[in-house]
């Protein structure tokens, strides 16, 4: 169902980065591209992030600088996420919906305007507690970016799942004329760029590393990931930015995702089919509803048949992996699905209100 008017929106994001992040960030980059194209369809919405914030949205700033790159010594995560929603509830009167991307943390602060609440779900669910947690708040309504992210949750009150989508003009094709595969994203465990390095040792290519290193995951870069990058063929460049991305992306013959847990989405995938790049993936998590198997890359279980997969790699049309990204994932179908949705809440409200009478 699609509001019958324009809507007056508020899109309260995380602040752990800047909408858009200024170098590796998720569900701040999808609020802004959700943003935008929710303006360029004709809205009204007002985004609640950190002041160094971008969008053509009214920027309704809680905070100077997102908390990740605030160079402050000790700074109070959880004490700024309460007063930026405090705000956001001092002004709850002003919106038609509130759009949540803040996990669970709103959800005891606004039980009386939960029927015009959406919250998304941004990150792995399979967490001790978090589906308890979730039972006590079944008045919101929920969003999932994936079916498989749900799976721990079957029973929450979900109302849509709507995938993530990112501005078309913001990347171009490549060509894939680099002659290198490329990482893109963040240094863990659970992201496996050791298995990348690996296949790519073994596929004669050189890589190339473009991710950020979590003070967390410092042990696990110096004594896993660090030995690997002595030897030839794998290059670490870093973090790299939004501008840095099309042609990075663009230039590699094949992005490598070799994940080994429950990802909720995968956020480069898509990056990687904007800039026409396949994509060689394990199969966990939400893979599957991403990649197109022998269409826009291929779904693999292993480095062997990574390694297999590569060797016919360049069968696949470029032309094709970007026209995927053009029909399924872009920020404009992404906030035609959510316009769906709180066109749907609306009109739960105007039932629940004409059944009161």
């Amino acid at each position: 169902m699609r509001p019958p008017r324009p809507l007056r929106i508020a899109q309260i994001a995380p602040l752990f980065e800047a909408v858009p992040p200024k170098l590796y960030g998720g569900t701040e980059r999808v609020v802004a591209a959700l943003a935008d194209a929710l303006v360029d369809l004709g809205h009204e919405v007002t985004v609640f992030a950190s002041a160094e914030s971008r969008t053509r949205a009214r920027l309704h700033a809680t905070r100077e600088r997102a908390l990740r790159l605030d160079a402050s010594r000790l700074k109070g995560e959880t004490a700024a996420h309460l007063a930026m929603l405090a705000e956001v509830r001092r002004h709850a009167a002003e919106f038609d919906v509130l759009h949540f991307h803040t996990d669970l943390l709103h959800l005891p602060l606004f039980e009386q305007h939960a029927a015009r609440c959406v919250t998304t779900l941004h990150g792995r669910l399979d967490l001790t507690d978090l589906e308890r947690a979730y039972r006590q708040w079944p008045q919101f309504g929920l969003v999932s970016i994936s079916e498989r992210q749900r799976v721990p949750m079957p029973r929450a009150n979900w109302l849509a799942t709507v995938p993530h989508g990112l501005p078309a003009e913001a990347y171009s094709m490549g060509s894939g004329a680099g002659g290198y595969l490329a990482f893109l994203g963040r240094i863990a465990p659970e992201k496996a760029p050791d298995a990348a390095i690996r296949i790519a040792a073994a596929a004669g290519l050189p890589l190339k590393i473009a991710a950020k290193v979590d003070t967390v995951d410092r042990d696990y870069f110096n004594t896993a990931i660090t030995p690997l990058l002595a030897k030839p063929g794998a290059e670490f460049i870093g973090e790299i930015t939004d501008r840095e991305k099309p042609a990075f992306l663009g230039d590699a013959v094949a992005l490598l995702f070799p994940v080994i847990w429950p990802e909720p989405f995968g956020l480069v995938m898509i990056e990687a089919l904007a800039c026409g790049t396949p994509v060689i993936a394990y199969d966990a998590g939400a893979v599957r509803e991403v990649i197109e198997n022998g269409v826009c890359g291929y779904i693999v279980n292993d480095e062997a048949q990574a390694l297999e997969a590569l060797r016919k790699i360049g069968t696949l049309s470029r032309a094709a992996v970007r026209a995927t990204f053009e029909r399924r994932f872009t920020a404009r179908r992404m906030a035609e699905d959510y316009l769906a949705v709180y066109g749907g809440l609306m009109g739960m409200r105007r039932m629940s209100r004409a059944l009161a009478v």
